[in-house]
């Protein structure tokens, strides 16, 4: 059984724009690749057909993945955002404890993540430790790594 996930409004309207244009401008282009390789000739051994078809297979499961992904995900109201404490779909502010560095995450769905957009899933160590806590704590989070950070939660803001 698929499991539910979490997107903001905005990982929404990207998750439909893709499925939009795969299903309309991508789909056109394969079926006219798969129509020129036809008229090749003889499709039994027609590397241009087979690759076309391929092609065609892929963009119809990437189709198929993505929308059962908007399927199951349950949109994050934006008027429903508690910035009293970490969430998915809030903008939290965090400075490390050792370096002194300080960075901002948006904590989104796993759908949507994006760590160089500095999008953070729910579900990474990161997103996972962060949840629930509110601005002045201080939170450990044990990275991939094995080592562990220490992070002060300097603002919670709605994205």
């Amino acid at each position: 059984m698929a499991r539910e996930s979490l997107i903001t409004k905005e990982g929404r309207e990207k998750l439909e724009a893709e499925i939009t244009h795969l299903s309309t401008v991508k789909r056109r282009e394969v079926a006219g690749r798969i129509k020129e390789a036809r008229e090749f000739g003889d499709i039994a051994e027609n590397s241009e057909y087979d690759d076309a078809k391929n092609d065609q297979a892929l963009l119809e499961q990437r189709i198929a993945q993505l929308e059962e992904r908007l399927r199951r995900a349950t949109v994050v109201d934006a008027s429903d955002i508690d910035t009293s404490k970490v969430g998915v779909g809030v903008l939290v502010h965090v400075k490390d404890q050792d370096s002194g560095d300080s960075r901002k995450f948006q904590i989104v769905g796993s759908a949507e993540a994006s760590p160089a957009e500095q999008k953070l899933s729910n579900e990474s160590p990161i997103g996972k430790a962060l949840l629930g806590h509110k601005r002045g704590d201080i939170v450990s989070v044990e990275t991939p790594r094995g080592a562990s950070k220490q992070l002060k939660i300097t603002k919670i803001e709605a994205a």
